[in-house]
């Protein structure tokens, strides 16, 4: 499954400016490259570009223009996955952006599941447990207290008293051992 390369769309659905449609996996470069056609000069093909730029184009689909779009390209392990990630931000809109889904979908990618995106950070070994747990507590917020207590979380603060815990916890134990012993 950690194979596959997943698509979702990114943003909350409804109308608005705009939609993003983000891609991981290792196939992620080649399933834009058949999804997006570059226009203009300083716009290459996925596959082409360099990693974290921006591209202007159009997403295409069965040689019809879906929408015109712009694609950022982050090749791994510099991305929140630790995988090649796209960014399809097209206009907003609930049909623009799931007929942008449905094109990558069709062009080798899987439907994500509700958190895999997250989660394959974590199996990659890019966020721990704590941080994982962090970024749905940043994404449900409603105070900017709690904001403030996710972004802490997230930047391993949690984590960091946990390792400095458990560090203590095992230095006394080591010292317990060593006078039962003597």
């Amino acid at each position: 499954m950690l194979l596959d390369t997943i698509a979702a769309i990114s943003t909350p659905l409804g109308e608005g400016g705009l939609a993003v449609v983000r891609l991981s996996g290792v196939q992620a470069l080649a399933v834009a490259e058949r999804s997006f056609q570059p226009v203009g000069p300083a716009s290459a093909k996925p596959t082409d570009a360099t990693s974290h730029t921006i591209h202007y184009g159009r997403v295409v689909r069965h040689g019809q223009v879906v929408d015109e779009v712009l694609l950022a390209v982050m090749r791994a392990p510099r991305t929140f996955t630790r995988e090649d990630v796209v960014e399809i931000s097209c206009h907003g809109g609930v049909l623009l952006a799931k007929l942008v889904l449905d094109t990558v979908l069709e062009n080798g990618a899987r439907l994500a599941e509700p958190g895999e995106f997250t989660r394959r950070a974590f199996l990659n070994g890019r966020i721990d447990l704590a941080q994982a747990e962090a970024v749905a507590d940043l994404i449900h917020s409603r105070t900017e207290l709690a904001v403030a207590a996710a972004n802490e979380q997230l930047a391993g603060k949690l984590s960091q008293r946990i390792h400095r815990l458990r560090d203590d916890l095992l230095r006394i134990l080591a010292h317990i051992e060593a006078h039962i012993d003597f």
